[in-house]
């Protein structure tokens, strides 16, 4: 199922890369169109951390970037996933997607599970994985490294957007300290 998302993935990207658009529409089309194939398979099918990083997908779409003049081989990774409003080009990186989703679903099960059965029945399935498979574990595993250490107490209560600010904020930081 993985191998078919991800050809699925990168068939969907071509697709944009050769259309006529201009570069601002084709990096939004990434994000609205091929993006999504893989982010909705985030937390239903497992996927290990190598699989997620730059280095698998992520290295794809700058490769396939590059086979249609959209991005320099020597450009900076970071200002590719930095927002269009910040200086950047605004793609959406395959591991950050990866990530909200994860505590994404974490906050729904953590918020919800007194309402539904089935919540609660899938909760009980996870107590019993190992750290490894469990989603409420892995989420929280993310949540604690983009926390800083005088806001560990607050990382739980901060919801997903202050992570989604977190994860953009240290690649901007990365792209600026170059």
């Amino acid at each position: 199922m993985k191998e078919s998302l991800k050809q699925e993935y990168s068939r969907t990207l071509r697709i944009i890369l050769k259309s006529e658009l201009n570069a601002r529409n084709k990096i939004t089309a990434t994000g609205a169109l091929a993006v999504p194939i893989l982010r909705y398979s985030f937390g239903i099918i497992y996927w290990r951390t190598e699989e997620i990083k730059i280095k698998k997908i992520d290295r794809k779409t700058r490769k396939m970037l590059t086979m249609y003049q959209m991005y320099h081989p020597k450009a900076d990774i970071d200002r590719l996933h930095v927002k269009r409003k910040k200086g950047g080009r605004g793609l959406v990186q395959i591991k950050a997607a990866y990530k909200e989703e994860i505590i994404n679903i974490a906050e729904y099960l953590n918020t919800n599970y007194k309402e539904d059965q089935s919540v609660n029945i899938f909760k009980s399935h996870e107590s019993t994985q190992p750290n490894v498979n469990s989603i409420i574990k892995t989420a929280a595993k993310i949540t604690e490294e983009l926390s800083q250490p005088n806001e560990k107490s607050d990382a739980k209560q901060d919801g997903i957007q202050h992570i989604k600010a977190r994860l953009g904020e240290s690649l901007k930081k990365k792209w600026k300290n170059k």
